[in-house]
């Protein structure tokens, strides 16, 4: 065997024996390290990746250069190492071998760094509101109404406008209110709130009024916010204030009141949020009777006074859009990513929102024509003050959350008993999955009378995507479909994914184990270039708060598992086609 040659096994061997953890003390550290180091490479053999731990650089930097001193000094007497020139050339690259992990591992903590680094500028990003701001707003008196928008099982919707609201970019004389509706009075607008189209309706009728259905809440504010608190999770920090000379708070003085939710491009904004006496709405009489307290409906089973959701008015549902137009490949891919950045925000605030559907998903078109997706209807969600999503399930009187229809397997198959408790940690991104097939034009395989049902379909009977659904996206929406929710794709790493794959291809070409210097480098220009395109002076581009959403939660491990992810696909892919 040639020095050259044995430098070679030599640097090999270190490797190994790193790996094995042979030596000590290096070996408990190594150990651990077995399970947390990834290298991004094409694999010898196709293996599904596996979530991996933060490296910890610092413990391991001093236990390398230790285990390399160590290596040099001992002379490998534990593997039978002699004085001979070969042998000892032997040893020093093994040391030389676990000096160059070091290295990557130094590589490995300036890229965390700069990972960190962007993550921290894009975070101060503030999303501005397209609505004006204003003061007032809380009292039903304030509000013109239109036409109702929408009903649903606990709810009808009304659009509504008010004099000191409007679109940011419209220009509307100010006006008292009386004079507002004697505007659209004359218009006759106010009687059935038609205009020439949904754009003009939207202009005159900036805002959504959700009115609640309250049978059971009594009719006290207290008990109102108190049996309807799920609803004011995405309220803005100045939705409720003071009434009747008594400051309402949405903590403590009602007892458990989940948490709100921040500001998210693609999760409902509630700007106004309080109680008052049910009025006799457009329409109400004949949609809604049964639910008009007895002073409108003397069969009516309501209570006089309810609770009153201000939010800005959206053209239409998801499940309206989808049922006259179908999204083109990419325009898809957008969509779909939207959805998993709006549940990956409630995920990391702690909430589920446990009814996602394509009713519960708003829909309005950015500067560009793009449709932008909006969750909402949070009164099924799980937000718990730990955060924790787990909940205790020790009786079928528990409720698990909305649509059964789209229950992730895990939550549809949970049998109650004593300490029994639900994980809704991965639940929201199996809905989204399943949404994803009436995204790209098929039917929900779960709906319908022989759709598939949650608690016992097998993954091989989901049905194929159409072909001009691209390879990756195939993959997120085959892994966000996993019945073991160990197995499937959280929401964050199902985004990087699908961020990858629309913007970062050419950092990806030729992916191999020299590390992720290549993809630091795209996220450097892509962060300076979204950062020189800035806000339009239309609002925001969908693209644009995307890539925001993504550079704002940054993580060097989740993104070399999103990597290897798309390398295992499109292996795996490479493959299928060798065998045809």
């Amino acid at each position: 065997m040639s020095v050259k040659q044995a430098i070679s096994r030599g640097v090999e061997l270190g490797r190994s024996v790193f790996q094995l953890s042979l030596f000590k003390p290096a070996g408990r550290v190594a150990a651990k390290f077995r399970g947390e180091r990834f290298r991004v490479g094409q694999p010898a053999r196709t293996v599904q990746p596996q979530t991996f731990l933060p490296i910890r650089y610092r413990y391991f930097r001093i236990s390398l250069r230790g285990l390399a001193a160590q290596l040099q000094s001992v002379g490998f007497r534990r593997l039978g190492g002699g004085g001979s020139p070969r042998n000892r050339a032997v040893f020093l690259a093994f040391a030389v071998g676990a000096g160059l992990i070091e290295k990557d591992l130094e590589d490995d903590r300036k890229s965390a760094a700069t990972c960190q680094e962007i993550q921290a500028v894009f975070t101060k990003k503030k999303f501005p509101s397209p609505l004006k701001s204003f003061a007032s707003g809380y009292k039903l008196e304030d509000y013109a109404f239109g036409k109702q928008i929408g009903k649903g099982s606990n709810a009808a919707v009304y659009e509504v406008t008010a004099p000191f609201a409007g679109l940011r970019d419209m220009e509307r004389d100010q006006c008292s209110l009386v004079e507002l509706k004697d505007q659209l009075s004359q218009d006759g607008m106010a009687a059935n709130g038609s205009l020439s189209g949904p754009s003009g309706s939207l202009g005159i009728y900036p805002l959504a009024v959700k009115m609640m259905w309250n049978f059971g809440a009594g009719s006290s504010s207290e008990a109102i916010l108190r049996s309807m608190s799920q609803e004011l999770v995405p309220a803005g920090r100045l939705a409720m204030k003071q009434e009747r000379d008594e400051q309402i708070a949405l903590s403590g003085y009602f007892g458990i009141v989940p948490k709100r939710c921040s500001a998210h491009p693609n999760v409902i904004r509630v700007f106004r949020a309080f109680t008052a006496d049910v009025p006799l709405l457009p329409g109400a009489q004949e949609e809604y009777p049964d639910v008009l307290p007895a002073r409108l409906n003397p069969e009516g089973l309501g209570n006089n006074r309810t609770l009153f959701l201000v939010m800005k008015n959206y053209p239409c549902t998801l499940r309206q859009y989808l049922q006259a137009n179908v999204p083109s490949g990419r325009q898809g891919g957008l969509m779909v990513l939207q959805l998993l950045e709006g549940v990956d925000h409630l995920y990391r605030q702690g909430i589920a929102h446990r009814d996602l559907k394509s009713d519960n998903v708003l829909l309005e078109f950015d500067s560009d024509g793009c449709p932008r997706l909006v969750i909402t209807d949070f009164g099924c969600c799980l937000a718990q003050s730990d955060s924790s999503l787990q909940l205790p399930f020790n009786s079928v009187w528990v409720n698990r959350g909305g649509n059964s229809c789209l229950m992730a397997p895990e939550v549809a198959t949970a049998v109650p008993g004593p300490g029994v408790a639900i994980d809704y940690g991965k639940a929201d991104a199996w809905a989204v999955g399943a949404i994803s097939y009436e995204i790209f034009g098929l039917a929900n395989p779960f709906y319908g009378a022989r759709g598939l049902d949650s608690r016992s379909f097998q993954e091989k009977q989901l049905p194929a995507l159409p072909a001009s659904v691209s390879a990756d996206m195939r993959l997120v929406v085959r892994l966000l479909l996993c019945r073991n929710p160990k197995k499937r794709l959280s929401a964050r790493l199902a985004a990087n994914i699908l961020h990858l794959s629309l913007w970062g291809r050419r950092a990806l070409a030729n992916q191999d184990s020299a590390g992720m210097k290549k993809l630091a480098d795209w996220l450097l220009c892509q962060s300076a270039l979204v950062l020189l395109r800035g806000c339009g002076s239309n609002g925001n581009s969908v693209e644009a708060e995307l890539q925001w959403c993504f550079l704002s939660n940054l993580d060097l491990e989740d993104l070399r598992l999103a990597v290897s992810y798309l390398l295992y696909g499109r292996e795996q892919g490479r493959a299928s086609i060798m065998s045809l």
